[in-house]
């Protein structure tokens, strides 16, 4: 691993998988959208990790004209790293997934590393009621569903956006597999180093969020990267803070948000996610750990800056 002499705070701003029934902070409307990641900048976070919903419904879209709103607004107000989800939703065909980033050539682009179960079924259980029709249908489906990233569709996705938009991604890795893939694609030629992997833990159908699956999976990813890769890890749900900060005292970078969670403590529901960044911040000063500002991250990902994006 390629230790971070600063660590840089990621926030998740609204996701596809958390409804909008579950909690009224989380961001729907396009405004909403750019006010919570302009916010989360302003907290501290350096990359703004971005996907879209649906203004009138609080679905996930990766509606270009819906990201026209979002974008311009964040990119006049901050100078933080904008990444366009190319995950998109459960069920969403490939050209969908591709749309928003195809369209907007960010700077940083997030990439599955893996087909696999993506079972949020059991926060359907949770709740008697919703705020739109779609929402629990949306949550149980995930039971008998595959969320599709097979080798072909990661190799269109490196192929549309790095070559030709200049983009660099964030691997999202669920599983340990996940990284052999992506070694794959780095002796393919296809990528380069500096590689920005993010463990992700505590999904059903992924690793799962004990501290002995993360410490596993730096060493499988030391073996495969050595030096050329830097770590960044999150916890879904309750598990999001201890993991965050477990990867900051292992020399990595950590990711918030409500995407990945919509509480700030135990029975508390995060009121935004600048709410979020801060508790993070201040954990990460409390260790003594500096924050990497959005320049100083580009400088660390080898992003090709703001002025190139196409928005």
């Amino acid at each position: 691993m390629r230790k971070s002499k600063k660590t840089i705070i990621s926030c998740a701003i609204t996701g596809s998988i958390h409804t909008p029934g579950m909690s009224p902070y989380l961001p729907v409307t396009p405004d909403e959208i750019a006010r919570a990641a302009i916010a989360a900048a302003k907290a501290g976070a350096a990359i703004l990790h971005l996907h879209a919903r649906d203004p009138d419904t609080g679905k996930p879209t990766q509606n270009p004209e819906i990201f026209r709103q979002i974008l311009p607004q964040i990119k006049q107000q901050t100078d933080a790293i904008i990444n366009i989800t190319t995950g998109g939703g459960m069920g969403m065909p490939m050209d969908e997934r591709l749309a928003a980033a195809k369209w907007a050539q960010p700077e940083l682009a997030s990439l599955n590393m893996g087909s696999m179960n993506f079972g949020v079924f059991r926060a359907a259980d949770a709740r008697t009621e919703w705020k739109y029709d779609w929402e629990e249908a949306y949550l149980r489906n995930s039971e008998d569903a595959i969320y599709s990233n097979t080798f072909k569709q990661i190799e269109t996705i490196i192929r549309t956006l790095s070559t030709p938009c200049g983009t660099r991604f964030e691997f999202e890795c669920y599983d340990v597999g996940h990284l052999y893939t992506l070694a794959h694609f780095v002796k393919q030629g296809l990528i380069k180093p500096p590689f920005f992997i993010q463990f992700v833990c505590g999904i059903l159908g992924g690793i799962g969020p004990e501290i002995e699956n993360v410490t596993h999976m730096v060493r499988i990813a030391d073996m495969l990267f050595g030096q050329d890769y830097y770590l960044s890890v999150f916890g879904a749900g309750r598990h999001q803070m201890r993991l965050t900060t477990l990867s900051a005292l292992m020399g990595g970078n950590v990711r918030v948000g409500l995407e990945d969670n919509l509480y700030l403590a135990k029975n508390k529901l995060a009121t935004s996610n600048a709410e979020q960044v801060t508790l993070i911040k201040r954990i990460l000063s409390d260790l003594s750990l500096e924050i990497a500002s959005p320049v100083e991250a580009r400088d660390m990902l080898g992003l090709k800056g703001m002025t190139q994006v196409n928005f």
